[in-house]
């Protein structure tokens, strides 16, 4: 079934875009999206970035970075001041910037500002920690004889009854994205909210070389255990929200996990490799399948020659998954799919379908197909200003219609 009203309107200037630049574009609704929260202040970005050519990749770096350093000393002067208030908004704004400025690099000629924009970035979100007035704990959840990093939050006035959020990221994007991806609006609505960093995300990657796994429900069985540890958390009102590529993580925990009472995938992941394989002509699909590596990897390089910024993408989006030559990475990829174990989600799961979902098209609908005892989807459509991938212009809309159905779920 479906929830929300399918709307069908043109809106010229607002689906042009702000940049004709995709990717630039795509970040800054992003950010835009996240003044809802309090994680970004429209002003200050549109001033940022208003005279950042088109291509210009050095400049649309700078101009987060600078904001980012700019908002970050204002809030230690803030926090100095004694205002911890103003200090912990200026330090999320911060790692916001900091966070876009650290998927910029990938655009960089070089890769040597990776680990100190990440730290800056991290500095910032920590710092946001410490001063905002929600309590919070760090938290390190055993896994696999290490642990996951990962940050407690109790709601403002305790939690009802201990509900408890888990958050679950995507592929690239920083831990901060989750406060505006429905931390902030969990927390007003009573819930316990666990982020974490998982194999491949953020410090995980960056400060241990753990990559990505697809068999995600390793992942979560131990966070649930965490939790399940807790005296302030009711076992049987455990959420889980999966934003971008964990649309795809989640479900596949959910197939062996059984003990969430409810999950939100924003949107549905049946195929991940669908986004890396439709850019690729048929004559190197068939070498793919065939299992001609070497032939596969040098026409991958050929092809990747002719185009810096493609050969700087591929390196992002690659790094993750930690593996040896253009060809194992996809085949590595091809793993991530749900159709083998999709029938034995059991979970109720609310799965969002914006209009324009540019890197998983149709798969919300898929996974709902391959699910259909237990989904519901939720239309997002542009003439509501929901439309692309995870909303980026309607985190209200999307906090609205995934809390009350979660409610209806938990209650």
């Amino acid at each position: 079934m479906a929830l929300g009203t399918t709307l069908h309107h043109s809106h010229g200037p607002f689906i042009d875009g702000f940049f004709h630049n995709q990717d630039f574009d795509y970040d800054l609704r992003i950010v835009l999206g996240h003044s809802f929260s309090g994680a970004a202040d429209v002003g200050e970005v549109l001033a940022a970035v208003e005279s950042v050519g088109e291509h210009d990749h050095e400049a649309w770096f700078n101009a987060w970075s600078d904001l980012g350093a700019r908002v970050r000393d204002q809030a230690v002067d803030q926090a100095a001041a004694g205002h911890d208030i103003s200090a912990s908004r200026s330090y999320l704004r911060a790692s916001t910037y900091l966070g876009v400025a650290l998927n910029a690099v990938a655009s960089l000629p070089s890769p040597d500002a990776l680990l100190p924009t990440f730290r800056a970035h991290r500095a910032a979100w920590d710092r946001f920690i410490d001063t905002t007035p929600v309590s919070i704990a760090r938290v390190n959840i055993p896994y696999e004889g290490s642990d996951l990093p990962g940050y407690f939050f109790r709601p403002w006035g305790g939690a009802q009854a201990g509900r408890t959020l888990i958050m679950n990221n995507g592929s690239d994007g920083p831990i901060s994205s989750m406060w505006a991806f429905g931390g902030a609006a969990a927390l007003v609505r009573g819930y316990n909210v666990l982020m974490f960093d998982g194999p491949g995300q953020q410090s995980m990657l960056f400060e241990r070389g753990v990559p990505f796994r697809h068999d995600w429900e390793a992942v979560i069985t131990p966070i649930v255990d965490y939790l399940l540890g807790r005296d302030d958390v009711d076992r049987n009102k455990i959420a889980l929200y999966g934003a971008s590529q964990a649309g795809y993580w989640v479900p596949r925990a959910l197939a062996f996990e059984h003990r969430i009472a409810a999950a939100v995938v924003d949107p549905g992941v049946v195929d991940v490799s669908t986004s890396w394989t439709s850019h690729l002509p048929k004559s190197m699909m068939k070498l793919l399948a065939d299992g001609e590596r070497e032939k596969f990897d040098r026409d991958m390089e050929l092809a990747l020659k002719f185009s810096p910024d493609l050969s700087r993408t591929w390196s992002f989006r690659a790094r993750p998954y930690k593996t040896d030559g253009y060809f194992e990475t996809i085949k590595a990829v091809l793993n991530y799919r749900l159709d083998n174990v999709a029938s034995s989600i059991k979970t109720p799961l609310l799965i969002t379908d914006p209009e324009g979902e540019q890197f998983w098209p149709g798969q919300s609908r898929k996974l709902a197909e391959l699910t259909p005892s237990v989904s519901t989807v939720v239309p997002f459509a542009a003439a509501e200003g929901a439309n692309l991938h995870c909303e980026p212009l309607a985190r209200s809309l999307v906090d609205q219609r995934m809390f009350d159905w979660l409610e209806d779920h938990l209650s």
